[in-house]
């Protein structure tokens, strides 16, 4: 029986959590900091949870989490 294929772009970008949740990091944090408060980058450093509409789609991609 052949494995199963992970899509490589959402392995990249996204991870299980320890209750089977799908964490992602915040975008926009690379370029154009310096019009962008101390505050607003400290937030984009922090996870954010995928929302439980996508979770479905995302752990399709990721079949062995």
């Amino acid at each position: 029986m052949p494995k199963m294929k992970t899509k490589k772009a959402a392995k990249k970008r996204f991870h299980l959590s320890g209750t089977g949740r799908v964490r992602r990091s915040k975008g926009g944090g690379n370029h154009g900091l310096q019009e962008k408060s101390r505050k607003r980058l400290r937030r984009l450093r922090k996870n954010d949870m995928v929302d439980t509409t996508m979770q479905k789609h995302v752990k399709r991609m990721l079949p062995y989490g």
